[in-house]
């Protein structure tokens, strides 16, 4: 036998490049608006209703259906299945009829030759609308006990009694603003007629499944008849879960009524006049703790604009009862939460799915106790993180993966949390005007969907007989990584280079009944569902070599030179060619259903999760008192992914999601009138983070003692949502750099996100107080 390659294969573990890294930077990576337009295509736009919440008593389409370009108009009459595009109760229909919701809800849809045509004549629509009370805000809803379900309660102890006996008690409460998704490629999607009434329909999604089955529904056919494929989007954060089912149903719609290609690109304003953002909050706390500033008990209570309709609320909010805990244990817990009806647009899905609402009112609550006993911040948060004999949440599951605090300490040594301290300290001691801030904050987030039948996935993989892999899975790739991933993953089951693996784009008629790509899990699920699949092919290949060359199987081993059988060295490829030769299968499915979920909804009791992904933020502001602004001049990240698929990749899901959790925190601010109408809905009013805003000095690192206690995918953990929650760190600096300008004075009372003029009413409130 030749001198063989047997290093173990390199292809998980390894920095590699995004799949579509040159793509994108080269401009060649295909997205939707990219495709090339069939022939007769058909551009859409939706009728908006100027007003909500209003009565529909009529809209008067003659200038529409006159106006140049037009083919056609359609109304909700002209749905042949069920009008909704609603992913769990079924109360957003596609097109309005009788009620105005919220303003900017669909009404109509036209059918164009051009995307401006059918943009101006949806502008020409007559509307008669009889206005009705709008519930816009929190305090409406509350006030009118608007909900969209009943209020929720998760309890551990007796919180009552905790607080009646504790030492010391404080009262407070945090507004929590909502977020844009913002994402660079807006709503976006195409469908072409097939035969027999089959619909093949392009998507910018990352629930292609559950689009697949609201279009069937809509159209009154089978699922079968449906096919939604996505190759890529351009971001999605969450926007895309549900959000992307109307204009994808939109454009089946026209397609099945008049068998011509149909598509729809929503302009920015519309896109966020018309779709989701991340749930706006109110989190009152009232806490009891002893004389080193250890909890004793605590209540919160939380309360979301859910906004028209149920959405994916449910689960967001019950997300946020889950990490009001962050890394601390609460010996005596009760939180309550609120899910409240407004006539305002649904809010959706977004990166942390409720998480970091939770977690930034626990964090609000560990400033308030240190800002209570002149305490140090840090040493707070340390004492009250879970531990031996204190490892039970409020939802009642064992914490058995803790290492919050090894991460914290080596962050804090680190970084110089304590020589840096002092230097602000005395920044501020001998400055009027400027004022800093420093805050370190931990992250505990629970990897699972919690809504529990959602945590399964499959794949499919194709070994041909040149040795080249064709690989399909349920997951969508939004720019994250995934696909480079789990392509690695699959390279490194049979030892091949990466390049010798080709994914190919997300398609419901090559995988069924697939979960979202959401809740972090994507590399989880589709990476193991694929191992498994990949698996199956080698376990036939490794039968085949030691049939073939009189060996045990266990002496077959796959290299980078080939596969090894006893004495024997073929190369991949050929042993491929030798495979098919021999009449064996190399193709197969893959699939993965996440163990030990077990979650009791009704008694919010259980095990939601199968880990928890940890990290730690140190981030360093300093604010202008005269005017509000501000700069974060140094964040250090030091963050676990487990044994990490790929270090790039999880190194660039950190930082974004950093700085897409600074913007949330800081200047993302969304702005409603009265009647419920988005003010905030292009960049010239609604200001995401830019390249200047980036820390001047930003040190990420990977945790490297890091490894999955649970059998994840190669032992690596979920890196898409837990880096947001990092950002807290950002807020909680700016919280005790505008304590700073009045000594003595307590907390703060800034409400996010900490925008400059939200900074000086913070500052001017403080100063205000008695000393």
């Amino acid at each position: 036998m030749a001198e063989a390659d047997l290093r173990p294969p390199s292809a998980v573990h390894s920095s590699m490049p995004h799949d579509s890294a040159v793509g994108h930077v080269s401009g060649r990576a295909v997205y939707i608006d990219d495709t090339p337009e069939p022939p007769g295509l058909l551009h859409l736009a939706f009728g908006l209703a100027p007003d909500g919440r209003a009565k529909l008593k009529g809209v008067d389409l003659t200038a529409v259906r006159a106006a140049p370009g037009v083919v056609a108009v359609f109304t909700a009459a002209d749905i042949p299945g069920e009008n909704n595009v609603g992913p769990v109760v079924h109360d957003e229909p596609l097109l309005a009829t009788d009620e105005i919701l919220f303003p900017g809800q669909a009404v109509f849809l036209v059918a164009a030759t051009d995307v401006e045509a059918a943009r101006r004549a949806a502008r020409k629509a007559v509307f008669d609308l009889e206005p009705l009370p709008a519930l816009v805000s929190i305090a409406d809803a509350e006030a009118a006990d608007e909900l969209i379900e009943p209020t929720q309660r998760m309890a551990r102890g007796d919180a009552a009694a905790g607080l009646a006996a504790a030492p010391h008690r404080l009262t407070g409460m945090l507004e929590i603003g909502g977020q844009e998704h913002f994402y660079l490629e807006g709503q976006v999607a195409m469908a072409t007629p097939g035969e027999d009434g089959q619909v093949h329909v392009l998507s910018s999604t990352q629930h292609p499944s559950e689009g697949q089955h609201l279009i069937a529904n809509l159209l009154g056919v089978d699922h079968a008849h449906v096919t939604i494929e996505v190759r890529r989007m351009g971001g999605a954060f969450g926007g895309k879960e549900t959000q992307a089912a109307s204009s994808a149903a939109a454009c089946a719609l026209v397609a099945a009524k008049t068998g011509r290609p149909a598509k729809m690109r929503l302009d920015r304003d519309a896109d966020m006049a018309m779709t989701g953002k991340r749930h706006d909050f109110t989190a009152a706390y009232d806490v009891g703790f002893d004389d080193e500033g250890r909890i004793a008990a605590i209540r919160f209570d939380l309360a979301a604009r859910c906004g028209a309709t149920f959405d994916l609320s449910p689960a967001i909010c019950d997300r946020a009862m889950f990490h009001a805990d962050n890394c601390y244990y609460l010996p005596a817990a009760e939180i309550v939460s609120k899910r409240l009806r407004t006539h305002t647009v649904s809010n959706t899905a977004f990166r942390g799915f409720g998480g970091p609402q939770g977690m930034i009112a626990i964090e609000r609550v560990m400033d308030a106790i240190a800002a209570k006993l002149g305490l140090d911040p840090l040493a707070v948060r340390q004492i009250n993180l879970y531990g031996p004999g204190r490892d039970i949440t409020p939802y009642h599951m064992t914490v058995e993966d803790n290492v919050a605090p090894a991460v914290i300490s080596e962050l804090a040594e680190r970084a110089g949390y304590a020589g840096r301290r002092a230097a602000v300290a005395a920044f501020n001691a001998s400055h009027t005007i400027l004022k800093k801030g420093l805050a370190l904050t931990p992250v505990k987030f629970g990897i699972s969907f919690t809504t529990t039948h959602l945590n399964q996935a499959g794949a499919l993989v194709h070994v041909y007989s040149d040795g080249s892999i064709q690989l399909n899975h349920g997951g969508t790739e939004m720019g994250q990584g995934l696909m480079v991933k789990v392509a690695q993953v699959v390279a490194d089951v049979f030892a091949v280079p990466i390049d010798k693996v080709r994914v190919t784009s997300t398609r419901t008629d090559k995988v069924p009944n697939t979960s979202a790509t959401a809740a972090s899990s994507g590399a989880d699920l589709n990476g193991m569902a694929a191992f498994n699949a990949a698996s199956a092919i080698r376990q036939r290949l490794v039968a085949l070599a030691a049939a073939k060359f009189g060996c045990s199987e266990g002496e077959v081993r796959f290299t980078r030179d080939g596969v090894v059988a006893g004495d024997e060295l073929v190369p991949f490829a050929a042993f491929c060619r030798m495979a098919h030769m021999g009449r064996i299968s190399l193709s197969s499915t893959g699939y993965y259903a996440t163990p030990k979920i077990d979650y009791d909804r009704a008694n919010h009791r259980g095990r939601p999760f199968l880990y928890f992904a940890y990290g730690a933020a140190l981030a360093e502001v300093v604010i202008d008192t005269l005017t509000g602004e501000h700069k974060v001049l140094a964040v250090d990240i030091l963050h676990d992914v487990g044994r990490s698929l790929n270090p790039a990749i999880d190194l660039g899901q950190i930082e974004g999601g950093f700085i897409q959790g600074m913007g949330w925190l800081t200047t993302e601010e969304l702005v409603y009138d009265d009647r419920g109408r988005l003010l905030t809905h292009a960049p010239s009013t609604y200001k995401i983070p830019t390249a200047s805003d980036r820390p001047k000095r930003m040190d990420i690192r990977i945790w490297e003692r890091g490894r999955n206690v649970e059998p994840t995918i190669h032992r690596s953990k979920a890196v898409g949502e837990p880096p947001f929650m990092l950002a807290i760190s950002v807020f909680s600096a700016l919280t005790e750099a505008v304590a700073a300008a009045a000594p003595g004075k307590g907390l703060p009372k800034l409400d996010a996100p900490a925008t400059p003029e939200r900074i000086l009413a913070a500052l001017a409130e403080l100063k205000r107080r008695d000393g």
